[in-house]
C-alpha cells in the first residue's frame, strides 16, 4: 500500500518501544551505570564505546559518532529504509502500519524517494548516450582523450555529456508538470525568475555521483568552454547531502582485496585519472571541505585515510581544517596522513608525469597526523625558547582535548611532553580541566586564497564554541537532547537572521516544540529521520552530547544570547557599510532611526555584560 506513514503513528511506535530491548536483540548490551554499553556494530573497535540511554531512548557511539533513536538503529543495523524499519518495529509490537491517502483537493505530494532515485538513474543513462550519440559531443570525447582516459575508465565511472542548449534534459524528462516537479526536486532544473525552468547542466562532461548503496544521488559537471563555474555540482536535495557523500567511494569499495586505504583528493577528475593509472582508492569531496561526517563514513570502510593537498598556503590552511575534523574520530587502530604536492601539480598531472609508482611512493611517505598537528600548532614559534614551547602547549591542548579517550590520545600527550619538556602529569592535569578555563585560540593558519566568512568568536558560554564548533549546531543539539528547555527560548523568529540547513532545522524544531511541547528526544528525531535532516541531527547531537543535565539550560541560553549578539553586530556592520561616505545630515529619517535603534541595543548589551 502506498502513502505516507502518519507522523502520529511513528511517535506512538517510539513511545511504546524500549530502545534497550531493540538494540539488545541485535547487539548484546551490558549495564554501565545508568546506561548500557557494547562494542559498536558500525565500526571496528576493541573496547566498548557504544552506549544506549534508557532515559532518553537514544543510542550514541563515542568512537564513530553514530547516533539516533530505535528506528534509526534498525535502519543502520538491518540496512533498511525508513518505511521498512517502521514496519519491522511496528510488527514487533503487533501493530499494522497505516498509510495516509491524499484527497482530490490535496496539494501535490513531494516526489517519492524511490521515484527520484529511478529518475536519477535514467538521467545518468541519458547523459551516457549523449556522449556516444550527440552531434556536439566530439569536444567532450577529445577532452577525455586528451586527459589520457580510456574507454574502460569512462565506462567504469559512467561518464556522460550534457549537450549545449537550455532544455535538452527538460524536453526529454519534463514533458508534464509532474516530470518537471521531479526534475526540480532532484536539482536537475533551475527556476527562471520570470517563470519556467532550464537545464542546470549544459555543455559539460558529466560525472554521476553514487552513494554507498550504488544509487545515483547527484551529478558533477566539468565545463568544456570558458563558462564559469569550471566545475558544477548538484545542489543539496532530498537525495544528496554534500557533507556526507564522497565521489568515487562506491567504485573504490568494489575493488578486489578490500579497501586498505583511501586517498582524499580535490576533484572528481583526479579520482578518475588515478583509476586510469591503477590507483583505485581515490575519493573526492563535493564542493566542500572534508567534514567529520565524511571521515566517519571513510573509517567505516578503511583504517587509513591520506589527504592530498596543494603545497601552497591555501593547501596548508585546508590541511588544518581537515586535521580539526579528524581529531574527534581518531580512535585506536586508525591512521591519517597528509600529502602535500609540489606547486602547480595535482594528482592528475603528477600521476601522468611521473607514473603511479612515484605517486604511491609519495603516499607511503605522507606526513602522519601527529607530526602535522605539532607542525601546525608550532607555526611561527621559536621552539628552542621557553616561551615558544609554552605557546606550543597552549595551542596544542585544545586539539588534543578533541581526541577520543584512547591509547592514541595518551601517546599524543606523551609526544607533546617530549617536545615541550612539560611533565606528562602536568599536561594530563591540564587536559582534565574544563575547556573554558584553558582553551586558547587555535594557531592562525595561512589565509585561504578565497575570502571566507569570519568564524564566530568564542565566548565563555559553551565548551562547544570554545572548541571551534558551530554554535547553531550546538544550540540545536542541546534542544534535541533537552526539548523541555524550548520554553526558555525566545522563539524561532528571534533566530530569523541565521542561515544554512542547521539554522533552518533549529527554527523548525522550535516551531514544532511550541506546537507540541510534550515531544521527547526520540520523537523529535523521528520527525526528520529521512535525509538530509538526519545527518544534521546527528552532527548537532554530537556537539552537545557531553553536556551535563544540570548545565544544559545555562548553556542553551548563553548560546542563544551569543547568536543574537552576533546578529546585532552583523546588522550594525551592514548598515554602517551602506552608509559609508555619507554625512549624518544626508541620511533619511528611516536610516537615522535604524542606526539609533541598533546603537541603543548595542549600548544596552554592553551595559548588561559590564
Amino acid at each position: 500500500m502506498t502513502g505516507r506513514i502518519p507522523q502520529a503513528f511513528i511517535d506512538d511506535v517510539l513511545e511504546r518501544l524500549d530502545i534497550v530491548e531493540v538494540v539488545d536483540r541485535r547487539v548484546p548490551l551490558k549495564r554501565s551505570g545508568r546506561n548500557y554499553s557494547a562494542r559498536c556494530p558500525f565500526h571496528d573497535e576493541r573496547t566498548p564505546s557504544f552506549t544506549v540511554s534508557p532515559d532518553k531512548q537514544f543510542y550514541y557511539c563515542f568512537g564513530c559518532g553514530a547516533g539516533g533513536n530505535a528506528i534509526g538503529f534498525v535502519m543502520d543495523y538491518e540496512r533498511l529504509d525508513f518505511p521498512h524499519a517502521v514496519e519491522l518495529l511496528a510488527g514487533s509490537l503487533g501493530l499494522q502500519v497505516p498509510r495516509e491517502s491524499r484527497g482530490p483537493g490535496a496539494a501535490p505530494a513531494a516526489p517519492p524517494r524511490d521515484d527520484l532515485y529511478s529518475l536519477m538513474e535514467r538521467v545518468a543513462n541519458w547523459y551516457r548516450r549523449q556522449l556516444r550519440q550527440h552531434p556536439g559531443a566530439q569536444d567532450a570525447v577529445d577532452y577525455l582523450k586528451g586527459r589520457g582516459l580510456s574507454g574502460i575508465v569512462a565506462r567504469d565511472f559512467e561518464l556522460g555529456f550534457a549537450p549545449p542548449g537550455w532544455d535538452g534534459l527538460l524536453r526529454e524528462f519534463g514533458t508534464d508538470e509532474a516530470g518537471r516537479r521531479r526534475l526540480l526536486e532532484a536539482g536537475l532544473l533551475v527556476e527562471r525568475e520570470g517563470g519556467g525552468q532550464y537545464d542546470r547542466f549544459r555543455h559539460r562532461i558529466m560525472f554521476p555521483i553514487r552513494d554507498l548503496r550504488g544509487r545515483v544521488v547527484a551529478f558533477g559537471g566539468r565545463v568544456l568552454g570558458d563558462e564559469r563555474p569550471k566545475y558544477l555540482n548538484s545542489p543539496e536535495t532530498p537525495l544528496f547531502n554534500k557533507s556526507r557523500e564522497l565521489y568515487g567511494l562506491h567504485q573504490a569499495r568494489r575493488q578486489r582485496g578490500g579497501l586498505r586505504r583511501v586517498l582524499v583528493v580535490e576533484g572528481y577528475m583526479d579520482v578518475v585519472a588515478l583509476a586510469q593509472h591503477g590507483i583505485h582508492y581515490g575519493v573526492a569531496t563535493l564542493g566542500t571541505a572534508t567534514t567529520t561526517e565524511h571521515l566517519r563514513r571513510l573509517f567505516r570502510q578503511t583504517s587509513e585515510v591520506v589527504f592530498c593537498f596543494d603545497g601552497d598556503d591555501a593547501g596548508r590552511a585546508a590541511a588544518v581544517r581537515a586535521l580539526e575534523n579528524l581529531l574527534p574520530v581518531m580512535s585506536d587502530g586508525r591512521q591519517a596522513r597528509f600529502l602535500f604536492l609540489p606547486e602547480g601539480e595535482d594528482p592528475d598531472s603528477l600521476v601522468r608525469r611521473l607514473g603511479p609508482r612515484s605517486l604511491e611512493a609519495r603516499v607511503e611517505e605522507a606526513v602522519p597526523l601527529e607530526e602535522q598537528l605539532f607542525v601546525a600548532a608550532g607555526q611561527g614559534l621559536d621552539l628552542d625558547s621557553m616561551e615558544g614551547r609554552a605557546a606550543l602547549t597552549h595551542r596544542a591542548l585544545p586539539w588534543l582535548r578533541r581526541l577520543p579517550d584512547s591509547v592514541y590520545r595518551q601517546l599524543m600527550v606523551s609526544a607533546l611532553a617530549e617536545r615541550t619538556g612539560v611533565a606528562l602529569e602536568t599536561l594530563q592535569d591540564l587536559l582534565r580541566r574544563p575547556a573554558e578555563r584553558h582553551a586558547p585560540p587555535a594557531p592562525e593558519s595561512p589565509a585561504p586564497s578565497r575570502p571566507t566568512r569570519q568564524p564566530v568568536a568564542a565566548t565563555s558560554a559553551g565548551r562547544a564554541r570554545v572548541a571551534g564548533r558551530d554554535p547553531v549546531l550546538y544550540a540545536l543539539g542541546l534542544l534535541v537532547l533537552h526539548p523541555q528547555l524550548a520554553t526558555r527560548l525566545s522563539g524561532p523568529e528571534s533566530l530569523a537572521h541565521l542561515e544554512g540547513p542547521a539554522a533552518e532545522l533549529l527554527r523548525e524544531v522550535l516551531t514544532m516544540l511550541a506546537a507540541r511541547p510534550g515531544l521527547s528526544t526520540p520523537m523529535l528525531i523521528g520527525q526528520w529521520y529521512e535525509e538530509p535532516w538526519r545527518g544534521w541531527l546527528v552532527k548537532a547531537i554530537d556537539c552537545a552530547y557531553f553536556v551535563r543535565e544540570e548545565s544544559a539550560e545555562s548553556e542553551l541560553l548563553d548560546t542563544e544570547r551569543h547568536l543574537r549578539r552576533t546578529a546585532l553586530d552583523q546588522d550594525l556592520a551592514s548598515l554602517v557599510d551602506n552608509l559609508r561616505g555619507r554625512n549624518y545630515a544626508e541620511l533619511s529619517a528611516e536610516e537615522k532611526q535604524r542606526l539609533r535603534e541598533l546603537l541603543a541595543r548595542k549600548h544596552h548589551r554592553g551595559t548588561e555584560s559590564g
